[in-house]
């Protein structure tokens, strides 16, 4: 019985001395695809392609609609009637503003008064649109959102960002917020949309941005101003200030019945972009429509969409919906791709990189000394198996050469006839 478990004894030794050979399994970091994750607003949005579920009496979608991606949404329920390519990220243009104004607006007092310095007119992009603001002359907050608005003026973005803390702080407000409404398409790298690589939003996100700010009345005052004046310089004659007038650069807007604003936005990058809110009959609808083939064609195809979307009213079912802010999932913000080309017309497709295990064999090369801690593990583990080894064979040898001495002896009452085989450990 001693040997059967000298037997398990060196087996195991012996088990153990081969266990610690094997590799040993240790973390190390890869990059590779995002892990799925469901699309905001819900899986039809996320889908390449109009996407509209019909009812028995609907309407049929505009057949002329050119836009590399759209979407159509109830303001008040949040209501997603139909779309296009709906999370596909392209350059936003000024509608970016939206979110500007968003962050911005609530923060400072419109009737404060803000002269400019001269540092704070720098760093705009060559051919920005500008509503004329003069370093060194005082301004009204009220006047600079009238600038935003109508005019899109990066001047007057870049006025207020410094009064809020100035445009990196902004930039980074404005992509928390993004975060927060749900808008994960989008990537702020400017306060106001000009075109810079890497800055991307989609039609779901642009039309949250502007559901967001209609639900302040101020916003939406200036969304909704047709015309206004705007302070200009001193008239060294009178010493009287003089102002001139400023027109919103919105086409559609006092042209579409029960149009409120919102944004426009234009670049030679990102082509033509518009979000636009309607009202008729106490229903608000929300259309954003980016890059279509021609630039003056966003205005005519938002016009269309908006009046399918009243005439489609309870004769489609939703294929998602605007979520409401704070309940959209908030991982860490997708490496954005740098901006398609305007004559690119395919989904744009955005691969964030993360990290996960993967096993590797011991003594690889990995961050953080893995490897090298694995070899030293592994020939640890080799030196007591092969000791613990050595050890059982002595026992065996001594245990075998007491066995064939007491072969032909009585043991416990039992003769072993000579030429027996006594039982050993091999």
């Amino acid at each position: 019985m001693q040997s059967v478990r000298h037997i398990a004894y060196s087996g195991t030794a012996l088990a153990l001395g081969l266990l610690c050979l094997a590799p040993v399994a240790v973390a190390a970091p890869q990059d590779g695809p995002p892990p799925e994750r469901p699309p905001v607003g819900g899986e039809l949005l996320g889908r390449s392609g109009v996407q509209v579920m019909p009812k028995e009496g609907a309407p049929a979608l505009p057949g002329d609609l050119t836009g590399q991606s759209w979407l159509i949404a109830d303001g008040g329920t949040g209501e997603v009637l139909a779309s296009y390519n709906a999370h596909q990220q392209l350059p936003p243009a000024s509608t970016l503003k939206m979110l500007f104004a968003d962050v911005v607006l609530p923060r400072l007092d419109r009737m404060a008064m803000h002269k400019v310095d001269p540092e704070e007119l720098m760093g705009m992009g060559a051919g920005s649109s500008l509503v004329g603001i003069k370093e060194d002359l005082d301004y009204r907050v009220d006047d600079l959102w009238r600038g935003v608005f109508l005019s899109s003026g990066a001047d007057a973005v870049r006025v207020l960002a410094t009064m809020n803390g100035g445009v990196q702080q902004t930039v980074s407000q404005m992509q928390s917020l993004a975060q927060r409404l749900g808008a994960l398409d989008t990537h702020v790298v400017t306060p106001e949309g000009y075109d810079e690589d890497g800055q991307v939003s989609s039609a779901y996100d642009l039309t949250l941005f502007a559901r967001e700010g209609l639900r302040n009345p101020d916003f939406r005052a200036y969304c909704s101003t047709k015309e206004a004046q705007f302070p200009g310089a001193f008239d060294k004659a009178s010493g009287q200030r003089g102002s001139f007038g400023i027109a919103n650069t919105d086409r559609l807007l006092g042209r579409y019945p029960g149009l409120i604003g919102v944004k426009n936005g234009y670049t030679t990058n990102a082509g033509a972009t518009f979000t636009g809110a309607a009202v008729r009959d106490g229903r608000t609808l929300l259309v954003t429509v980016m890059r279509p083939n021609n630039g003056s064609r966003v205005y005519d195809e938002t016009a269309e969409l908006l009046d399918w979307g009243f005439a489609a009213a309870g004769k489609v079912t939703p294929v998602g919906r605007l979520v409401d802010p704070g309940t959209a999932p908030t991982p860490e913000p997708a490496r954005p791709a740098a901006s398609p080309a305007p004559a690119q017309r395919d989904p744009v497709q955005i691969a964030q990189p993360v990290q996960t295990p993967q096993t590797v064999p011991a003594g690889s090369a990995d961050k953080g000394g893995a490897g090298l801690a694995g070899t030293l593990a592994g020939v640890l583990c080799m030196t007591a198996g092969a000791l613990l080894a050595l050890r059982a064979r002595a026992i065996r040898r001594r245990r075998a050469a007491a066995l064939a001495a007491a072969a032909a002896q009585p043991l416990d009452g039992i003769m072993v006839p000579a030429g027996a085989t006594a039982i050993s450990a091999r």
